[in-house]
């Protein structure tokens, strides 16, 4: 889902160009699975579709090659952060914690819920997507010239 959003967000801002967007699980049994239908419905309700989306686990993704790790909670960050030499952790960053008053909160894995928890997954990726680019605008102004809804 984070993924899905943040790439929309990207194309609507025409800001797409300049990152390459990719989501891993922190465990891997799940590679090659589509994602859940509530996920799915939850996004396809704001025009976003990620039904030819694919699972994939983390350790197929070069980390090296990205500035920004998100993970949805604090066992997501120890995990993501293991991997990593300590000298890297600092581009790890827990989604939420870019949303001021909601920084110490995680996003809460939705699988074992009911559509609403799907729908309330969304809604924190949507505001924290929000609030992650903008800190990036005011990191590389250069986004900010280019940002058409600005």
């Amino acid at each position: 889902m984070a993924e899905g959003i943040f790439t929309n967000l990207l194309v609507s801002r025409g800001l797409h160009h300049y990152f390459s967007v990719s989501s891993a699980g922190t465990v891997s049994y799940q590679s090659g699975s589509s994602p859940d239908q509530r996920a799915v419905a939850a996004l396809h309700a704001l025009g976003i579709d990620i039904s030819s989306m694919s699972a994939c686990g983390i350790n197929t993704l070069d980390l090296d090659d990205f500035d920004w790790i998100f993970v949805m909670d604090y066992e997501n960050y120890e995990d993501v952060a293991s991997l990593l030499p300590a000298s890297d952790s600092p581009k790890i960053h827990r989604i939420m914690e870019f949303v001021e008053e909601r920084r110490h909160e995680e996003v809460r894995d939705p699988y074992y819920g009911s559509r609403e928890d799907f729908i309330q997954v969304r809604n924190d990726l949507l505001l924290a997507s929000e609030m992650i680019l903008n800190k990036m605008i005011t990191l590389y102004p250069f986004l900010e010239q280019r940002d058409l809804n600005r």
